[in-house]
């Protein structure tokens, strides 16, 4: 159900946005007349959209970073996943956004408020797959003398996303997702030939849980294999029976040792799956992001559905075998050959079969 900021922000796009362009619209510049040498600080604003959206934006913001070594980078982010971004090296600034009206306190609007007005020099705005209203606003009161922002998804009744006032022609034809993002900050010369997406996890908390993994499952088999059953969207998960007879399979005939892993609200989704199983796996009960990105160092694959999680993993080098069903991974699965996606036929995530999944998790085993 949309929540109350939700409505309202859709009313205005409906009703008032036009009347915004009036009053702040940005006079646009060319970019060839921006004196980017001047930025010292950095603003990104990338909560719109889920998990993957935000993790599929991280090689364009090490781009940034590597066209503005010295610029202070401060970043503005759903509060669900921030804590992913805590001891990044890249970013001096985390800017927590809450989506739970109810959880935001007069401390917390005022410590984004405070930092919101920060003397940035430069805002970026993806908001790549859609438009949000919220994040355009943000990108106003942030001061920045320059707001860079795509030219897609204009307001109904307007003319141009006109908070902006450095805005690339974007490409029309489709293309995946990382490169979307990259595309938007090439335009300011900002390049990476690194598209992996990527967070920082430090090498002492990766020891620390590995230590205490080994001293609770000394006997792990010959590979350890992260199964994460769940997924937001049902039409894009794989059926859990499909997954026990995976499990299975991986365990009793290649010796493997299982860690299942499931969202907060899947409750019922592990209950059906440790309930089928045949064998005990190693239940992982939901935590945080950074946790659950901690034990996905531990497994040598991944095998998950099309979701955020997906990214995730990715994110910190694990292998993966992704299962995409409606959504079309050309545009949406991670880069690399070590991420490789199954689609079902016609397009449905329930047609991919056990041997298809199992092939492909011994080939990355093999490499």
């Amino acid at each position: 159900m949309p929540s109350l900021w939700n409505k309202i922000e859709q009313y205005f796009k409906r009703n008032c946005i036009r009347y915004l362009e009036k009053m702040y619209a940005k006079p646009l510049v060319s970019v060839e007349g921006v004196d980017l040498s001047q930025v010292e600080r950095i603003l990104i604003i990338r909560f719109r959209g889920q998990l993957g959206d935000f993790l599929l934006s991280t090689p364009a913001i090490k781009a940034l970073h590597h066209r503005f070594p010295k610029a202070q980078i401060g970043i503005i982010v759903r509060s669900y996943f921030a804590d992913i971004v805590v001891d990044n090296p890249l970013i001096q600034y985390i800017l927590v956004y809450y989506e739970n009206g109810l959880k935001w306190t007069p401390k917390r609007i005022w410590r984004l408020w405070s930092q919101l007005y920060h003397k940035w020099d430069l805002t970026v705005v993806f908001s790549l797959e859609g438009h949000s209203l919220t994040s355009d606003i943000l990108a106003h009161l942030s001061g920045a003398k320059y707001i860079l922002g795509s030219d897609r998804f204009i307001f109904p009744g307007c003319t141009r996303n006109f908070f902006y006032n450095l805005m690339p022609s974007t490409s029309e034809k489709e293309i995946h997702q990382t490169e979307r993002n990259m595309e938007l900050v090439q335009y300011i010369g900002a390049d990476c030939s690194d598209l992996a997406e990527w967070i920082h996890i430090d090498d002492s908390e990766c020891d620390a849980l590995k230590r205490e993994f080994v001293r609770q499952h000394p006997n792990v088999g010959s590979g350890v294999i992260g199964l994460h059953i769940g997924a937001s969207k049902i039409e894009n998960r794989w059926p859990v029976k499909k997954f026990c007879e995976l499990a299975d399979l991986l365990h009793t005939q290649y010796d493997m040792t299982i860690i299942v892993f499931w969202g907060p609200k899947e409750d019922s989704l592990a209950s059906q799956f440790l309930d089928s199983i045949r064998f005990k796996p190693i239940a992982v009960e939901p935590s945080t992001l950074r946790k659950l990105a901690l034990y996905y160092t531990l497994c040598n694959a991944v095998v998950c559905n099309d979701t955020g999680t997906m990214h995730l993993c990715a994110a910190v080098g694990t292998p993966l075998v992704s299962l995409f069903g409606p959504t079309n991974p050309k545009y949406w699965k991670p880069i690399g050959d070590r991420f490789i996606a199954i689609r079902g036929r016609n397009h449905l995530v329930e047609n991919i079969t056990v041997n298809q999944v199992c092939r492909e998790v011994l080939k990355l085993l093999k490499r």
